[in-house]
């Protein structure tokens, strides 16, 4: 799936489409250069399952932990690893593997921790204000 969003008026729809083409993922990793807009879209995709609170950024904390309406979230942010061993002693399979959504940034950190079935979201920047956004389920 392909989308095209030119301003952050669209991102909610953009989160909806995202969700409803997921076929059942609840793993979803994020590529794209520094600045292309995953914590932006990983915000709006917390908004679109309930999460009342601000998402932030779990740059320094590695994981943030949201509730949703039916859903336990984490977002991690893994820009900072060193390596895949500090995923692991951070045990990052427990959140992997509960049933929760995970959205995962920077997850080339960790290519051998990646699980066998996820949503791969790649952002393009476009323009100041467009990008190119491709979902592909695994």
């Amino acid at each position: 799936m392909q989308l095209s969003v030119n301003s952050l008026s669209q991102l909610p729809q953009a989160a909806e489409a995202i969700l409803a083409g997921s076929a059942g993922n609840k793993i979803f990793l994020f590529y794209g250069e520094m600045g292309a807009g995953k914590t932006t879209l990983i915000k709006a995709l917390c908004e679109a399952l309930g999460v009342t609170e601000p998402a932030t950024s779990p740059t320094f904390s590695i994981v943030n932990e949201y509730i949703g309406h039916q859903n336990r979230i984490y977002h991690f942010d893994f820009y900072r690893l060193k390596n895949q061993t500090e995923a692991l002693d951070m045990g990052y399979e427990e959140y992997f593997y509960s049933d929760a959504y995970c959205f995962i940034e920077w997850p080339e950190k960790i290519p051998d921790l990646l699980p066998d079935h996820y949503a791969n979201i790649r952002i393009q920047v476009l323009d100041s204000n467009s990008r190119s956004i491709s979902i592909e389920n695994i």
